[in-house]
């Protein structure tokens, strides 16, 4: 997998690696650069911008968090975007169409399986790994 963002800085490219990123590529970078970096990521190696430092940026900070996401199921993965997106268990049990006890066990599960305590806390977590930007990774559904 490869990243390609308008956004270079060294936390973003750190939580990219993280998430299991083989390749950073700036849109700025020229368009020769492009496809060499595409071709040596197709070929195995690790592509970074030349100027990019990520010495003083912690590693594996969003390693666990994406691991405990990746255990959620895709119904899971659904009801927590939709927290994030602050609706109420009602108007979530709404829109899948399932009873709001159905949404209530799947809270439960997200936050046991995040490890936090509150439905605040999940959507806080989801923020990290997204850069702060609101948007995370979408897992498979």
């Amino acid at each position: 997998m490869v990243i390609v963002s308008a956004s270079d800085d060294a936390e973003t490219i750190r939580n990219c690696l993280d998430c299991g990123a083989s390749g950073f590529i700036p849109k700025s970078q020229p368009v020769e650069r492009i496809r060499d970096a595409i071709r040596k990521v197709i070929d195995g190696e690790l592509w970074l911008p030349p100027d990019v430092d990520l010495s003083n940026v912690p590693s594996g900070d969003s390693t666990e968090l994406v691991s405990r996401l990746a255990t959620l199921t895709p119904q899971q993965v659904r009801v927590l975007m939709m927290l994030g997106e602050g609706l109420l268990n009602k108007q979530i049990a709404y829109k899948l169409n399932v009873s709001e006890a159905t949404v209530k066990a799947h809270v439960s599960a997200i936050l046991q399986k995040l490890g936090v305590d509150s439905r605040t806390q999940a959507v806080i977590a989801i923020g990290k790994i997204g850069g702060g930007t609101g948007d995370w990774p979408r897992l498979p559904n």
